[in-house]
């Protein structure tokens, strides 16, 4: 296994984490910092929010989402670095 390999599995595990945590506990899990995304609209004008992947990294990756279809999820934009 390669340096890049390694990395991309680093990432990919701790992409899971977040995810995990976005359905339990919650976005309002204090890790993730989950906020509101005011540089760029959802899908629809609809509030796009952030959660942290990592911090304290340089182009730190994030999770963009928004609230629905249904009252009780969230339905995932994009994941990546942070820009």
């Amino acid at each position: 296994m390669d340096l890049q390999d390694r990395q991309y599995i680093k990432k990919w595990k701790k992409v899971q984490k977040a995810l995990a945590l976005l359905e339990q506990p919650g976005p309002t899990y204090p890790g993730l910092r989950s906020h509101t995304y005011q540089s760029v609209p959802g899908p629809g004008k609809a509030q796009l929010w952030e959660s942290y992947v990592e911090n304290n990294t340089p182009s730190a990756w994030r999770i963009w989402w928004i609230y629905g279809p249904e009252a009780d999820q969230i339905t995932i934009v994009t994941i990546g670095p942070h820009p």
